[in-house]
């Protein structure tokens, strides 16, 4: 199983919404609003690699509101 653990930057206020969003995709099992940094982590899995990084990449980078993000691949086997 690949895992990403995706950090988010958006716009003031935007925050519920987006989580709402996050929420509603396929892959994302875990979102939270978080303070510091960023505003939101979003965790990912996914039975492929190449489907992970469609889904961080056509998905969750393209939803409307969502200034930056960062994005921390886990590694099989060291969990």
């Amino acid at each position: 199983m690949a895992t990403a653990y995706v950090l988010i930057n958006c716009e003031l206020g935007s925050e519920e919404t987006i989580i709402s969003e996050l929420k509603s995709i396929k892959g994302v099992v875990e979102v939270h609003g978080i303070f510091g940094a960023y505003d939101i982590l979003a965790k990912v899995e996914s039975g492929q690699v190449e489907t992970l990084r469609e889904t961080i990449t056509w998905k969750i980078r393209k939803i409307p509101k969502i200034s930056s993000t960062l994005t921390l691949m886990g590694i099989e086997g060291q969990q």
